[in-house]
Order: C-alpha cells, then sequence, then structure tokens
C-alpha cells in the first residue's frame, strides 16, 4: 500500500512538473461588437467585449454558417469610416500564432447580404473575399499562422467598394513555434494561409476542439469530405487508438486519423481536386494512418502521390514508414502552382487500394516588411495635431500592403533596412486644422510636403530643418504665423519652399538665399511696415540664377 501511495505521487508530481514545463498557450479571442464578455457552447470557450478597433460601428448580427462562433453581434465599417480599418491587439507575447476572422452579415435588410472585402494581417494582403462566400462553410472565416513578435497585432480591413466590411469574430490563438515547418524557405517571413483543411471519410464538421485536441494545435476547423466522388472511394473507420498523433510540434487530434477514404477497384486511383490562386506557392500536408482491417503487413498497399499530374512522393507503404498499425504518417511538401487548380492523387503501386485520411494546403506567402515605426508614430502625431477625418483612413501601415497605401502618403523602400519610409506626403486642399507637430521630422526621408490649401494654425517648428532631404515644401494659403525659423536654411536639397497666404512676420533668413542650389524658387508673404504704419502683405519670389546670384521681386 506504501509502495502505491508513493507510485501515485510520484506519478502526480511528473504530471505537474509536465504541466508547469509547457503553460497553456495564449489566448485570445474576440466578439466583435458585443459590450460584454460571453461564453458560447459546446466548450464553454471564452470570447472577450470588443476592444482594439479604430472605428466601425457595432451592430446584430446574421451567422452566415453553422460553424461561425455563435455570437450575437459584429463590427462593419462603412465606407464613410473610411476604405481602411483595424483592429490593433497590444500585449502579445512574441511567438507563433493562428489568426482566424470570421465574416458576418448585417442583421437589417437594407444591408449589402454580401459584402466582399480584403485582409491584411501585419501589412500582408491574406484574403480576398470572393462572391459566394456566404453558400460555403469554408470560406466564411480566413485564417493564417503567422509570427508576431513585437508585441502587437494588427489586422486591417480594406473596402473594395462592394459592401462594408462586417466582421463577427478574431481569435489570435498560440501554436508551437516549430508547428508547420517546411523546410529552409519556412520561418519569420513567411506567412500560411489556410486554403483547405479536410478530415477524409466522415460528414462530420469538428474543430480541434471538438476532437478534445490538444490547446497547442490552434483549434483549427477540419471540413468533412466523406467521398472524392460518386463510386471513387469508400470510407473507413475505427476507433482504436490512433500512435503518435498528439506530438509537437503540430499536436493533431487522434480522432483525424480514426477516419479515412479508400480508393475502390473500379477507380483505383484517389484524386482530390481544389480551385486554387495561380502562380502561388502552396504547402501540401497529407495525413495517413493504416486503420484497414485487410492491411497488416508492409509491402501489402503500396502508392505514388501526385501532385498535377507530377510524381511527388514514390512508394508510398504507410505501415512501414510509420512503423505500426494504428500509426499517424505525415507527408509534407511545397510546390508551385501556375494554374487554377491543384490536384492531389493517390496511384496505386502494389497491394490493396490507396487510402488517405486528412488533408491541408496552406497558400504561402510572403511577409511583407513593414514601415519605418518612427516614422509610423511621425504620421500618426501628424494625424492627430491635423484631426485628419475619417475618410483619410491612415489605419494600420502606411505603405503595406501595397494594394491599400494611406492617402496622401509616398512611399519607398529600403532594400538596405529592409523598411518601407515616408518620402512624399500631399494633403493639400483638405479642409485640415490643427497644427504641425514637432515630430513630423521624424519623416527624415521626406522629398516633398505639401499641405498648403487648408486651416492650420500655428507656428512653422523649428524642425522641419531637419529635414535635409525636403526637395520641395509648400505650406501656402494656410494660417500660419510667427517668423520663418533659421533652421530652414539647414534645407541644402530645397528647390520649392511656398509659404504665400499665411499670416508669417519677422526676416527672411539669409541661408535661404545664400545657401540654395542652382533653380531654386521661394514664394513668401511677409507683412511689411511703411511710414504711418499701415501694414500690407508683401509677396517675394526669390530666384536663383545660373551663375548662383539671387534676385527677387515683390509686388503688394
Amino acid at each position: 500500500m506504501l509502495r502505491f501511495t508513493l507510485l501515485w505521487l510520484l506519478v502526480f508530481f511528473l504530471s505537474l512538473v509536465s504541466s508547469s514545463a509547457r503553460p497553456a498557450p495564449f489566448a485570445m479571442r474576440i466578439s466583435c461588437g458585443a459590450r460584454q464578455n460571453v461564453r458560447t457552447a459546446p466548450t464553454y470557450a471564452l470570447w472577450y467585449k470588443d476592444f482594439g478597433y479604430t472605428g466601425g460601428i457595432p451592430a446584430n448580427a446574421t451567422t452566415p454558417s453553422f460553424i461561425t462562433p455563435p455570437l450575437k453581434t459584429l463590427r462593419y465599417f462603412p465606407l464613410s469610416e473610411g476604405p481602411e480599418n483595424c483592429y490593433g491587439i497590444n500585449r502579445v507575447p512574441k511567438g507563433h500564432y493562428t489568426l482566424r476572422i470570421f465574416f458576418g452579415l448585417i442583421k437589417q435588410p437594407d444591408f449589402d447580404n454580401e459584402p466582399l472585402f480584403e485582409i491584411s494581417v501585419e501589412g500582408t494582403l491574406i484574403h480576398s473575399l470572393k462572391s459566394g462566400w456566404t453558400s460555403h462553410d469554408d470560406q466564411v472565416f480566413a485564417e493564417a499562422l503567422v509570427f508576431l513578435l513585437d508585441g502587437t497585432v494588427s489586422i486591417c480591413f480594406h473596402s473594395t467598394g462592394h459592401g462594408d466590411p462586417a466582421i463577427i469574430s478574431i481569435e489570435i490563438l498560440q501554436v508551437d513555434d516549430n508547428a508547420y515547418y517546411s523546410g529552409p524557405e519556412w520561418g519569420k517571413g513567411v506567412i500560411l494561409k489556410t486554403t483547405s483543411r479536410l478530415t477524409c471519410g466522415t460528414s462530420k464538421p469538428r474543430f480541434d476542439e471538438d476532437y478534445s485536441g490538444d490547446h497547442w494545435g490552434g483549434d483549427r476547423y477540419w471540413e468533412p469530405i466523406r467521398t472524392f466522388g460518386q463510386n471513387a472511394d469508400e470510407p473507413r473507420s475505427t476507433e482504436n487508438s490512433i500512435k503518435q498523433a498528439s506530438d509537437a510540434p503540430n499536436f493533431y487530434p487522434e480522432a483525424l486519423y480514426q477516419s479515412a477514404v479508400v480508393s475502390t477497384d473500379s477507380q483505383p486511383d484517389l484524386a482530390y481536386t481544389i480551385d486554387v490562386d495561380p502562380n502561388k506557392n502552396y504547402s501540401i500536408w497529407l495525413h495517413f494512418a493504416e486503420i484497414d482491417a485487410l492491411v497488416t503487413d508492409a509491402g501489402q498497399r503500396v502508392f505514388d502521390v501526385l501532385l498535377n499530374g507530377d510524381t511527388i512522393f514514390k512508394e508510398i507503404d504507410i505501415l512501414k514508414m510509420s512503423g505500426d498499425r494504428y500509426t499517424a504518417l505525415v507527408l509534407n511538401t511545397t510546390v508551385a502552382v501556375s494554374g487554377r487548380t491543384l490536384t492531389i492523387t493517390l496511384h496505386p503501386k502494389e497491394g490493396h487500394r490507396a487510402i488517405i485520411n486528412a488533408i491541408e494546403i496552406f497558400q504561402v506567402i510572403a511577409a511583407e516588411s513593414k514601415t519605418s515605426s518612427a516614422e509610423v508614430r511621425a504620421l500618426q502625431a501628424l494625424k492627430r495635431s491635423l484631426g485628419l477625418p475619417n475618410r483619410f483612413a491612415w489605419n494600420g501601415d502606411p505603405c503595406v500592403p501595397k494594394e491599400h497605401p494611406w492617402s496622401g502618403a509616398d512611399c519607398q523602400f529600403d532594400k538596405s533596412g529592409s523598411k518601407w519610409f515616408i518620402d512624399g506626403l500631399d494633403l493639400a486642399n483638405q479642409g485640415l486644422k490643427g497644427f504641425l507637430p514637432d515630430d513630423i521630422s521624424k519623416l527624415i526621408h521626406l522629398q516633398s510636403l505639401n499641405l498648403s490649401g487648408n486651416i492650420i494654425h500655428g507656428v512653422i517648428p523649428p524642425s522641419l530643418g531637419t529635414i535635409t532631404s525636403l526637395e520641395l515644401l509648400d505650406l501656402s494659403y494656410n494660417f500660419l504665423n510667427g517668423s520663418i525659423p533659421e533652421s530652414l536654411g539647414n534645407l541644402t536639397a530645397l528647390r520649392r519652399l511656398n509659404l504665400n497666404g499665411n499670416s508669417l512676420s519677422g526676416r527672411v533668413p539669409g541661408a535661404l538665399g545664400g545657401r540654395l542650389l542652382n533653380g531654386a524658387s521661394f514664394k513668401l508673404a511677409l507683412p511689411s511696415v511703411y511710414p504711418y504704419h499701415f501694414y500690407f502683405l508683401l509677396s517675394v519670389q526669390f530666384v536663383i540664377g545660373k551663375d548662383g546670384r539671387t534676385f527677387f521681386e515683390h509686388s503688394r
């Protein structure tokens, strides 16, 4: 009895050590539009109330599919809120994550029943909704595997002019850092977008949670496919335990391997075809376990695996390669697909017909390099100080995705630093109010800055003189006052300066005339004092001649 007690205590202690050695993965689930936390059956998952959004309107939701989380609200983003809106979530531990976004329908008759829009994660475009998505269970969400390294995640929704983006939920689920390792090209610069994930030989759709899967698997959704075609195959199933299924780093649920499809004598090849985007790379994961009672020894079932007609794996013998019956085997490869379909074919070579338990297909996406964080903060400071309207949609990353840059911002890519930077800003005639912040000087790569024709007050910040790359500076026709900063004389690359139409005073810095390049021109407007204290605006234009001499003319 004492020995049993000591053994039980040892097992209990080791289980505590094991569980403490690997804590539960980080999980953040957001119920968009919700005003309080909710839990949903059957797993009583916790969904946090809505937060982290840049705009949008909460509304009641209609769920387009039975696999959609049973939540009652959503957040939608009308075009009046701008063409780009985002969720920015902070305090996300550094790691590898599954991100999943479920789309919704606004529960009002006068709204577009099927909005079409695009989704980006960390500045990388990952998904474009296609017409008819509400009729396909596996299209009511977007999912991707991504590394998050700076404690935050940005998920943005981009309008395409076909209805208002509407989001029911966002999930941020940590997975193993080595999950879905697929070779040298895999890593922090690669995003795997889920294209298809199938469980074969069954008609029951399930998430990992429904399989009682390990939480480190990321709660994947498995679309059921009982058959690949009429009379083309037969289902198989077992209740036997499956070995090596829930191992690191992918932690597949054991039940995934307890069903399969097997080809028939009349149709020995087992083939599955899926529509894909052309000219992309795809990571293919094929799952096998020998659960057929007719196969008991190595060599009794051998087949080749072909992708779009090319043999990728030769002479696959599940029992031999896995080491035993009822033992999981996973094969992975990455292929380039030029057409619009991907066909996976299992061609029998010896013995019994082909068998497969599950399929995963991911589109391989190169993660976009992001804009310099210092320049993003400078633009955000400018956004706040000028009170930019929502229609500008300065949310997310200014330069990426490249299909959706910020309005008025011009970007260049720095190959040496693998960062985007801002080299031009044109916000002329936009009715902007407010003042120019000192942080504008953090836009150190600016070559052109045009803020003319607005209602900007205050002084010209001296820090502008530190942006030595400036070639054009147009602040004309605003309500700027004070003097022209001496520091503007440091702008040796400046070729055009226009300060007309403001209430500036004082003298023109001498360096502006003495340090200009040939062909530069200035337009200023300064108060001039004449006898009897009459005040009026004096318009001055400086022109630098080819001989380097400075000429100016004025008119009252």
